[in-house]
């Protein structure tokens, strides 16, 4: 599991957007870690991920200074289910793991878009070694 953490790590994407919910605060990445592309399957996913989720979750979900790492042991499937991240996007969230307040709900994100987003972050958290 070590060698796939350092090789996500090692990886380059091309970022393909921002999130919409925290475009006025403008969210920095944690730090210069990339990933690797997402298999055919799971693409879907993680264009819509990066087009409403990275700019606070950072590209391959590693975090900014706006909202947390997906790779965490936080939110491996066992603490925060797949439906928690449904309720995240359908109604926002109070700041309780994390110092990055409150996340707002994310209207252009429908319950589809998030069972797309969903299987792309179990997988990056896979690559990770998280579960």
């Amino acid at each position: 599991m070590k060698s796939s953490r350092m090789q996500l790590v090692s990886l380059v994407l091309v970022m393909l957007g921002a999130a919409p919910a925290c475009s006025q605060n403008g969210g920095e990445p944690k730090g210069t870690a990339t990933v690797a592309s997402a298999p055919v399957e799971l693409r879907e996913g993680e264009q819509k991920f990066n087009a409403n989720c990275s700019l606070c979750h950072g590209i391959g979900g590693v975090g900014t200074t706006q909202g947390p790492s997906f790779l965490h042991k936080v939110y491996e499937p066992n603490h925060h289910g797949d439906e928690a991240f449904q309720r995240a996007a359908a109604n926002g969230v109070k700041a309780h793991h994390w110092q990055f307040g409150d996340m707002p709900k994310i209207d252009a994100v429908k319950p589809g878009d998030v069972d797309h987003i969903v299987k792309y972050i179990r997988w990056l958290q896979k690559q990770a070694g998280i579960f």
